[in-house]
């Protein structure tokens, strides 16, 4: 009978084990529900819908969408001021992503030294990323304002200009404002993942280089960088991304002027929807947009989960 009995108790117990984790992928599954719901109903039926749009001709004057084919595609392939706010975008995603980066990490490094007040100056230097983006846009408009902004007020007490600069009203001007702005609302995140990845660093190897007389420069290009390599790639990879996406700053500093110089593809997509009324090529730059995202998002995601 207690034979019997102990074969019986371990029968019993994978049964339970197995049921105990049958139970646990239901509940993981139920609460997975509503993220999937959100993901359907938000992102992924809008782009599905958003394609299909794409081969059709769909305007304010259209009473339904006509069936096209890939006639956009060509239109949007073919026109120059399109590709030119491809080349826009590059220059702006580039030259933000780089500029980001490269004051993120002088920041970090800045941020890991041991003075007086630096846990205050840390918690300043989340500002940037706390106020909402487009308010950081105004302030900025402010700023560079050709008549009563404090950078001309700047140059011109200090003697360096004669007469004020519009920075908005020039091609050049309005393209470092919408890269100064991004970059100074995004310092604070790059910073933040720098700082981490040198709190991780050995030190001891950093004051062996110092007694063997390497400079500050040198301990920076030879220990640091390769340090923070995987750093590196993360941070630029989820920077181009964001750069990518941008729309509000643009369109609170310069609306895509003067004359399309900032006009990037998020701008082109909201002219061609909200001015053109032309839900058709409107998609179909959405769509390209999209698969031109698409692999900075997969190279992204690899060097995120990739096992060490």
């Amino acid at each position: 009978m207690d034979m019997v009995s102990t074969q019986d108790q371990g029968l019993k117990k994978p049964t339970k084990e197995r049921s105990l984790k049958a139970g646990d992928r239901r509940f993981a599954y139920l609460i997975l529900v509503p993220a999937m719901t959100a993901f359907m109903v938000m992102v992924f039926y809008p782009f599905v819908d958003a394609m299909s749009m794409s081969f059709f001709q769909f305007t304010i004057y259209d009473m339904e969408p006509i069936f096209i084919g890939f006639d956009n595609f060509v239109t949007i392939l073919s026109d120059p001021y399109v590709l030119a706010s491809w080349v826009t975008t590059a220059i702006f995603v580039v030259g933000t992503t780089v500029l980001t980066m490269t004051l993120g990490l002088a920041w970090a490094l800045l941020m890991h030294q041991d003075f007086q007040g630096r846990a205050v100056f840390r918690t300043m230097t989340l500002l940037p990323w706390i106020l909402p983006s487009t308010v950081s846009a105004f302030v900025w408009a402010w700023m560079l304002n050709g008549k009563y902004g404090v950078v001309n007020a700047m140059l011109l007490g200090a003697g360096i200009t004669d007469e004020s600069i519009q920075f908005l009203s020039d091609d050049i001007g309005a393209m470092m404002a919408i890269i100064l702005t991004r970059t100074w609302i995004s310092i604070p995140l790059f910073m933040s993942f720098f700082l981490a990845g040198l709190q991780s660093m050995d030190f001891q190897q950093i004051e062996a280089a110092r007694l063997d007389g390497a400079g500050n420069l040198t301990i920076v290009r030879r220990l640091i960088i390769p340090h923070l390599g995987p750093v590196f790639l993360v941070t630029g990879a989820l920077g181009m991304i964001g750069n990518l996406q941008q729309f509000d700053i643009i369109y609170a500093l310069t609306g895509g002027g003067p004359i399309r110089s900032t006009t990037v593809l998020s701008i082109e997509v909201f002219k061609q929807a909200f001015e053109n009324w032309d839900l058709g090529m409107a998609s179909t730059i959405g769509v390209l947009w999209v698969f031109t995202l698409m692999p900075l998002v997969v190279f992204y995601l690899r060097s995120l989960f990739k096992e060490d």
